[in-house]
């Protein structure tokens, strides 16, 4: 038996709780897993981890040893007592009760990093799946001073994420994650590695924030319309997807902008790279622009 499984069942026994459905709650009890979320996490003392949805603190007792810091928050006021008693000695531990989509990272990250001795952030969870794309989706569009994202997420759901823009597992969100971070498949795990047993595949991927963002456009707002419109209506082309969302005037307009850019008129959006979207943005950036300076001269 594993040293975290007779730690946990311990802890639940103690308190005397269960996993909460509807939080998403399943206990990480396979101590491999732990081990390699923690050593691909690559954490030293100059680093703040964050840690979202701690839960019972599994892998925050790993952090804590490595890292300058760690912040976990954490919903469910069950699990802060737990924390809170567990982690009583660490003088380099602190645990927020609140919604990690309602926090404002931001002062926190630039709070914390105002002391000399952090100089890294770096987002460490077992994300609770039922809402694992508002939150990746959060730490990426607010562009914080982040220098990683490692996670355990549902495996299908990883799987989007992490695919190169164009492939079979692509989705509007891959190139999201695409154009903010470079990412890794770091090992998958079985739902025999929880308590209660999910029903699904995890796995845990590490995003490593770009510096440089890997594409030139000029209005990434109209690029990531432009995306979300394409994969409204995935079975339809993208002409007809982008037609019938109004980003073009009209199906000629389309079709225009499409030969324009030497994009095949009858591809569908998963075909297309983050450079086409790029270009696509950029194209009708400029024709919106030009548009509008023929309308206040007229």
């Amino acid at each position: 038996m594993s040293n975290i499984l007779e730690e946990t069942k311990f802890i639940l026994n103690k308190y005397n709780i269960k996993a909460n459905k509807s939080l998403g709650q399943n206990f990480l009890i396979n101590d491999n897993v732990v081990n390699t979320i923690v050593d691909c996490s690559e954490i030293s003392k100059k680093d703040l981890v964050i840690e979202i949805g701690p839960g019972l603190g599994t892998l925050t007792k790993y952090l804590l040893e490595k890292a300058g810091k760690v912040i976990c928050i954490e919903l469910d006021k069950r699990m802060i007592e737990i924390l809170e008693e567990r982690f009583k000695f660490y003088d380099n531990f602190c645990v927020l009760n609140q919604d990690v989509l309602k926090v404002n990272l931001h002062q926190l990250i630039n709070e914390e990093k105002e002391t000399e001795i952090i100089e890294n952030v770096k987002i460490v969870a077992n994300l609770p799946y039922y809402i694992t794309t508002p939150i990746i989706m959060k730490l990426l569009e607010e562009r914080l001073d982040l220098e990683s994202i490692t996670v355990m997420i549902q495996k299908e759901v990883a799987d989007r994420l992490i695919a190169i823009p164009g492939s079979k597992d692509t989705g509007a969100i891959t190139y999201s994650v695409y154009y903010y971070a470079e990412s890794k498949d770091i090992m998958e795990v079985p739902n025999s590695s929880f308590i209660p047993e999910p029903e699904v595949t995890s796995k845990v991927i590490k995003l490593n924030i770009r510096k440089i963002s890997p594409v030139n456009v000029n209005n990434e707002e109209l690029m990531f319309k432009i995306i979300k419109a394409s994969f409204m209506q995935r079975r339809k082309t993208l002409l007809n997807a982008l037609t019938n969302s109004h980003i073009f005037e009209n199906k000629q307009n389309g079709i225009q902008i499409l030969e324009k850019l030497k994009i095949d008129i009858n591809i569908r959006p998963e075909n297309l790279s983050l450079h086409d979207f790029a270009n696509l943005a950029n194209e009708i950036n400029l024709k919106n622009n030009n548009n509008q300076c023929y309308s206040s001269v007229t």
